[in-house]
């Protein structure tokens, strides 16, 4: 049976974490679906402006939706503590959806030491989804989604170097990847970890495909409007699936019942496209040792150990 976004069910009173929601992009329309099916949905993202601007575009759609939000910047440790003290307030959560990130930006370290797309791409959802945990355990039946890429498949390897240490010549795309391919390992140790510790939440992942963001052009340029960032920006959303399409299997992650470590991604194309199914993962994705060698190094660089 294909899955359809119609079908959707009752989310009434379940409390979902976003984090990324900018305005046409892959959490602003899983933000919308969910508050469309009646969940509160929470907004997690570093520009208060731009989240506010994402949720008057969901209510205009939505009228009663549940919104709230919370100040998120995955690029800094500190502000990912901040907002994981704020969120206490939420009570029990049902759902995490880590979909917020960078793609290929240009070299720069963040104020805590680390290269940038691994610190929100990966370390910073790490840091949030153990601050969180309690109040998914809480939840009785909770979840973690992470939103991964096809990209993984180009990692070459998995990111195990120590993460304050340069290492050869920066290639943005290769360390996208690698982000990727990371964000797969986690949801792999992750979810062994729960299982092992018999507590009431799976972790899941999914990717969108080629999907009609912004976020190639924003990665590129820092903008995503503006004389070659808007044509390559246009170019992408020419031969792309729609935002709102690539959020599919994101939704079917955050909504069926699906067991622990599956990974969602279109069912066409070549996995660029087309409803959601489950799909397979490079050979790399794959390897739990370095799944575990990964957790390890996460642990010490974001001084958490979990669960």
């Amino acid at each position: 049976m294909t899955w359809n976004v119609a079908d959707l069910p009752d989310q009434s009173g379940r409390t979902i974490v976003v984090t990324g929601p900018t305005l046409g992009g892959l959490g602003h329309h899983t933000a919308l679906e969910l508050a469309r099916r009646g969940a509160r949905v929470v907004l997690g993202g570093r520009t208060p402006a731009k989240v506010e601007e994402t949720a008057q575009a969901i209510r205009a759609e939505v009228p009663d939706a549940q919104l709230d939000a919370v100040h998120l910047d995955l690029a800094s440790l500190a502000s990912v503590r901040a907002a994981a003290a704020a969120a206490e307030q939420l009570g029990p959560i049902d759902v995490l959806v880590n979909n917020a990130g960078v793609m290929a930006t240009p070299y720069s370290r963040t104020a805590d030491g680390l290269e940038l797309q691994m610190a929100t791409n990966h370390f910073g959802p790490f840091l949030l989804t153990g601050l969180l945990l309690p109040q998914l355990v809480a939840s009785g039946d909770g979840r973690v989604v992470t939103v991964s890429s096809l990209m993984h498949n180009i990692a070459g390897r998995a990111p195990l170097a120590e993460p304050s240490e340069e290492s050869g010549r920066y290639q943005r795309w290769r360390v996208y990847g690698q982000t990727k391919l990371a964000n797969l390992l986690f949801t792999t140790e992750l979810d062994r970890r729960l299982r092992e510790k018999e507590l009431p939440v799976r972790a899941l992942a999914a990717h969108p495909g080629f999907a009609g963001t912004h976020l190639a052009a924003n990665g590129q340029y820092g903008r995503s409007r503006g004389g070659i960032a808007s044509i390559l920006d246009g170019t992408i959303r020419a031969v792309s699936q729609p935002a709102a399409a690539g959020a599919w299997p994101t939704l079917m992650a955050v909504t069926e019942d699906l067991p622990g470590d599956t990974f969602v991604g279109p069912g066409r194309r070549g996995q660029m496209a087309g409803p959601p199914r489950v799909v397979g993962r490079s050979k790399l994705a794959q390897d739990e040792a370095a799944a575990q060698r990964l957790w390890d190094l996460s642990e010490r660089t974001v001084d958490l150990t979990y669960p």
